[in-house]
């Protein structure tokens, strides 16, 4: 069987512009990708989707994977008795979705997640 110049077999939607996969469909005004699930609207650009993710300190800086940060003030350690003090440096930090945007390691306590709003770049 030959699928050549049959003119349901072709697609001609464009490709999705998170994974570029070539399967995308259409429901209403709205493309999505079967494969990775990204929407968008038909008239919108091809370029890449808008990243959400841009976590700011309390002073306004940008951080970003790896930084360093300073606590701001002193945070009460949900289901403990510790506390982070002001002034506690946390290296390596890794961003994350949600409230608590902020995954680290702080020395004497452990594994942790901060708000971006108490903290500032170092």
């Amino acid at each position: 069987m030959t699928t050549a110049g049959d003119p349901f077999l072709t697609n001609t939607l464009p490709a999705c512009p998170s994974c570029k996969g070539e399967f995308t469909y259409e429901d209403k005004n709205t493309l999505i990708c079967p494969e990775c699930g990204h929407e968008w609207h038909a008239g919108e650009s091809g370029g890449e989707p808008e990243d959400n993710t841009t976590v700011k300190d309390t002073n306004g800086n940008i951080l970003a994977d790896g930084d360093s940060v300073t606590v701001i003030k002193d945070l009460k350690v949900k289901g403990s008795s510790s506390v982070v003090k002001v002034g506690t440096k946390v290296r390596n930090i890794r961003l994350v979705e949600g409230d608590h945007n902020i995954d680290c390691k702080i020395d004497g306590i452990g594994a942790m997640k901060l708000k971006s709003e108490f903290v500032k770049k170092a």
